[in-house]
């Protein structure tokens, strides 16, 4: 084991463990626990907001997966992961006020509640949590498995072993502090990723004789490697088109994002973390993407993809360092684990057992049965994640599609269309989740496009003519009192 770098993990890991702690402390003495558990009580600041929906939006995919591709493919999965660049902008954008303001009148604490509100159904309420369960379950598994290897990696021990400490790390702050937590984490965890990118990019150049270098080489293996197209000519322009709605304006349909809106404190801080997210995103995205096609010069060879970062960060930096920057990739898994475990555990317990089964369950209940939800989801994910699969991004992209193609239309067309009712946001919960599901197992990725794409469509016309077919149907209280 190279104590050298795993010190700076084990100091990243007892950081996450006290400030859990301490939050836990917050919780226990707070008035309501539900607002503290789930959203931090609504009381982010711009730059909090900013770095908490780029360390959750930065998973494993984005350190791990997402340079795996790049290592295969070369400079055209850069240009097509650059999509991603305006997902803070955009979500807040979108949802914005309007979501925090209509979140704070029906003192809605997840995106199922704003949804219960709105349509005032429980169908729609029962097929949200059933899409969040089955989605955000594979999005779950496939950033365990990230945090699993990079245990492996840089300790030497065996995955099945690095899984159990990786787990047993998250689960402990995480059903200890809830949300508040994970914000203040994240907030760490962010300032990490940026400067983990920041520091690999240029160890990466270095290590390979500067870019011109690098570019050379790359274009002497193969000349697709440097153009848009990838190594094998995949990265088609209908093909990177379509992976804007995917990583790009999609992610307003995302619960792990767009419960971040609900949760700033004004409409200033909304306005700080719009830019101050466009930044860093676009900077991590650029730095960890340029760094895994770089990586083909300075450690060819590498067949799974996944272990091309850790591999590279041992062989270009110090052992010191390269601890610390490997603290970067594992914070934005354990950001992202955070923020799925929260929802997943806030769909079963706030929107399934309060709303439907024990409307009367006391605090003292609900925390309980909250931790425990959380504790179960996460021990039911380690067991999955024990056969990891090679390119866990798949997994990641999986999740993305299924919940954009259940919930963007419900979300945005129930924030800004008044006609919009139950009966369309429950047929375009059915009609995405299924539609999807379908093409991806059946006929991926069809004309050329994300399989994504078909399904959101679909959704958005089930949407549109349930809605005005049933037109006769009763309005909801929001839509009566004039606050949508």
């Amino acid at each position: 084991m190279n104590w050298e770098v795993v010190i700076p993990l084990l100091a990243f890991l007892i950081g996450m463990f006290v400030v859990g702690i301490y939050t836990s402390r917050q919780v226990q003495s707070g008035s309501g626990f539900l607002q503290d558990y789930f959203l931090g009580g609504r009381h982010l600041g711009g730059f909090v907001l900013a770095l908490t929906m780029v360390a959750t939006y930065g998973s494993a995919s984005s350190f791990i997966g997402g340079p795996g591709i790049a290592y295969k493919l070369g400079l055209g999965w850069v240009l097509l992961a650059m999509a991603q660049l305006v997902t803070g902008y955009f979500t807040l954008a979108v949802l914005g006020k309007k979501f925090a303001i209509v979140a704070r009148k029906i003192d809605a604490v997840t995106l199922i509640d704003f949804l219960k509100a709105r349509y005032e159904n429980k169908w729609v309420v029962i097929f949200s949590a059933a899409s969040i369960s089955i989605f955000l379950f594979s999005a779950t598994a496939a950033q365990w498995v990230g945090g699993g290897r990079l245990i492996e990696s840089f300790t030497g021990v065996s995955y099945p072993v690095a899984l159990l400490i990786f787990s047993f790390s998250v689960l402990v702050y995480v059903i200890a502090g809830g949300f508040r937590a994970v914000v203040i984490t994240d907030t760490l965890m962010g300032i990490v990723m940026f400067i983990g990118t920041l520091v690999i990019l240029a160890g990466t150049i270095i290590a390979g004789g500067g870019v011109p270098h690098i570019i050379s080489t790359l274009a002497a293996e193969n000349p697709n490697l440097i153009s848009p197209y990838g190594a094998d000519k995949s990265l088609t322009p209908m093909y990177v088109s379509s992976f804007w709605l995917l990583v790009g304006v999609g992610v307003v349909g995302l619960p792990q994002i767009s419960v971040r809106a609900m949760s700033y404190r004004n409409s200033k801080a909304m306005h700080q973390a719009m830019i101050i997210g466009t930044f860093v995103v676009g900077f991590i995205m650029l730095g960890m993407h340029l760094t895994g096609v770089f990586a083909r010069v300075v450690i060819p060879g590498v067949d799974i993809g996944d272990k091309v970062m850790p591999m590279l960060a041992l062989k270009v930096l110090p052992g010191w360092l390269a601890g610390i920057v490997l603290a970067a990739p594992l914070a934005a898994v354990m950001s992202t684990v955070n923020a799925i475990l929260l929802i997943v555990s806030s769909s079963i317990v706030k929107d399934i057992f309060i709303n439907y089964i024990k409307p009367e369950a006391s605090q003292q209940s609900i925390k309980r049965l909250s931790f425990s939800v959380t504790a179960i989801i996460g021990i039911l994910v380690f067991i999955m994640a024990l056969n990891p699969p090679d390119l866990l991004i798949w997994l990641n992209l999986f999740s993305f599609g299924g919940l954009e193609a259940a919930f963007i239309w419900p979300v945005v067309l129930g924030l800004y269309w008044r006609r919009g009712n139950a009966a369309g946001a429950v047929g375009s919960i059915v009609t995405g989740v299924l539609s999807y599901i379908l093409l991806d197992t059946f006929a991926p990725n069809m004309w050329g496009m994300h399989t994504v794409v078909l399904p959101v469509v679909l959704s958005l016309a089930a949407y549109i003519l349930l809605s005005l077919v049933s037109k006769n149907s009763p309005q909801s209280s929001l839509v009566k009192q004039g606050i949508i």
